[in-house]
């Protein structure tokens, strides 16, 4: 498996970085933030990461997609995450347009994957509940079956970029009971449907996110995704695709934390002398350095798995999530603490970093949950 990007990939690398670097300040993140902006992103920079083809970047090209792979999709997530670009693009191109290209009808993709790669339909997966924690089975939502389709009973939480969504794709349960992976359903609700409302959320790290309650809400028997109560194998690869992706946005953004700090131990001098040639600072240093190039083999494996694929998929996005976990948090801790007083105030941006540390590690499950599920994987 090569872990290294060929020479097209790292040409969009460059491109993209340009992108976020000229486009995406962390003065912008402050100002979203202070003005309590209700979406947490920008229309107009996601109308142009679409006409830069970004958001069809994995899609087949008869879509209009760039008919591409998952590394290429993982170098847009990796600069984005060094400037903590809120766009959703983790969302709708993976947590829903994925599963639509996946398990879609052909009147689905044709109708729902145009308008997504264009910037025009944003999709968010409605999957967590108030007790589901990390578990994607535990569904109460329930879906009865009507004359003309379903109606939609129950509430989801932590929807990511719900607020602002087009489509939602609902797991909900028509067979079974609350934790059986039998009995689940995915079906597409559209934002304006009667009985659906949607709620405004606030991450610590200000991301979009929103609850979204469901009151007997009807559907289509055509607004289906995949089989009616076959929806767990689905749901849970849209979830390793989703979290190997997100570690991708992790390892941009705790490398900007780290080259941030390396900056600083080299400019701050006390006693006559950067801080930086302090050993106890290097040794912290290295340590931090070590963690991101760990976490790049994990992130970078998984992408590779994705293209490839692996049968092996869930077990490359529990690692990878459990090590990049564990090392953003840490390198977001350590930003803060090396640039002592200084990285405790509000006013500099250490703390975008260590916020949205605290944000990714519980997003699809934190490095504990996916350390054990890696052992069970294997049989421990």
């Amino acid at each position: 498996m090569d872990l290294v990007l060929n020479e097209e990939q790292e040409l969009l690398q460059q491109t993209v970085r340009e992108f976020v670097s000229k486009n995406s300040s962390l003065r912008r993140i402050r100002a979203l933030r202070d003005s309590g902006d209700p979406l947490g992103y920008s229309r107009d920079l996601w109308s142009e990461m679409a006409k830069l083809g970004w958001l069809g970047i994995i899609f087949p090209e008869e879509y209009g997609g760039a008919g591409l792979g998952y590394t290429e999709l993982m170098v847009v997530l990796e600069e984005m995450g060094r400037g903590l670009m809120p766009e959703p693009i983790l969302s709708t191109v993976l947590l829903g347009g994925s599963a639509i290209a996946t398990a879609g009808s052909p009147l689905q993709r044709q109708a729902l994957l145009p308008p997504l790669i264009a910037g025009d339909l944003r999709i968010a997966l409605a999957y967590q509940e108030p007790q589901s924690r990390y578990n994607p089975q535990h569904i109460e939502t329930l879906a009865k079956q009507t004359a003309s389709g379903w109606s939609i009973q129950g509430t989801k939480v932590q929807v990511l970029d719900g607020y602002g969504a087009d489509r939602f794709l609902v797991s909900a349960r028509t067979a079974g009971a609350t934790t059986d992976a039998a009995g689940i359903t995915l079906l597409l609700v559209d934002a304006h449907a009667p009985g659906l409302s949607i709620e405004r959320q606030w991450r610590i790290d200000s991301r979009n996110a929103a609850i979204v309650r469901l009151d007997n809400v009807p559907v289509g028997a055509d607004d289906v995704v995949g089989s009616a109560d076959g929806g767990a194998e689905l749901l849970a690869s849209i979830i390793d695709r989703s979290t190997i992706g997100l570690c991708a946005e992790m390892l941009g953004s705790m490398t900007a934390a780290l080259e941030m700090t390396l900056s600083y131990l080299r400019t701050r001098t006390q006693f006559g002398v950067p801080i930086g040639s302090f050993q106890a600072l290097k040794h912290r240093a290295a340590k931090l350095y070590i963690e991101t190039e760990l976490a790049r083999s994990a992130v970078m494996a998984a992408h590779r798995a994705l293209d490839e694929q692996s049968p092996d998929i869930a077990h490359f996005a529990a690692l990878a999530k459990a090590r990049c976990s564990d090392a953003f948090v840490l390198i977001g801790n350590e930003t803060v603490q090396m640039h002592g007083g200084i990285g405790m105030t509000d006013e500099h941006d250490a703390g975008f970093f260590i916020k949205r540390a605290r944000a990714a590690e519980i997003t699809f499950g934190d490095a504990a949950y996916h350390r054990n599920r890696f052992a069970e994987l294997h049989g421990y």
